[in-house]
């Protein structure tokens, strides 16, 4: 159940976001966050998904969002801000409809960076968050 306490905006004066899956800003009412560590594309087991794909592996990344989002009573409708590493920005665009499937309307703030490496050499994304959760 999306939480009524989060507001996401385009205020007049700055660009329309460059995608529809991310708003310019998220407003909260204060309460209980849950901040969700950086999600690589392993699943429950610790197995890698989709090796040298990077949205089999952002569909994994996302899906392990989801089911901790689940453990704490939220939805990707609770998402204030994501964070996503990846390494090949030129991934941006490939990756657009797959976040959108998770964020269809008002999604959360986001900033996406081009990074050297991550943890492991197969790792192309890696996504962090944070959400407003229920008490």
């Amino acid at each position: 159940m999306a939480t009524q306490r989060r507001t996401a905006q385009n205020p007049p004066g700055v660009a329309t976001p460059l995608k529809p899956h991310y708003s310019n800003c998220v407003k909260v009412e204060a309460g209980p966050l849950l901040f969700l560590s950086g999600q690589v594309s392993l699943d429950a087991d610790g197995n890698l998904v989709g090796k040298g794909d990077v949205v089999a592996q952002a569909r994994q990344v996302f899906e392990n969002l989801r089911v901790q989002l689940e453990a704490n009573g939220a939805t990707m409708a609770d998402v204030l801000k994501v964070t996503v590493f990846v390494t090949d920005i030129t991934t941006f665009h490939s990756l657009s409809d797959l976040r959108l499937s998770y964020f269809p309307e008002n999604g959360p703030a986001s900033t996406i960076v081009e990074v050297s490496n991550l943890a492991w050499p197969e790792f192309l994304i890696e996504v962090e968050a944070v959400a407003a959760v229920p008490a």
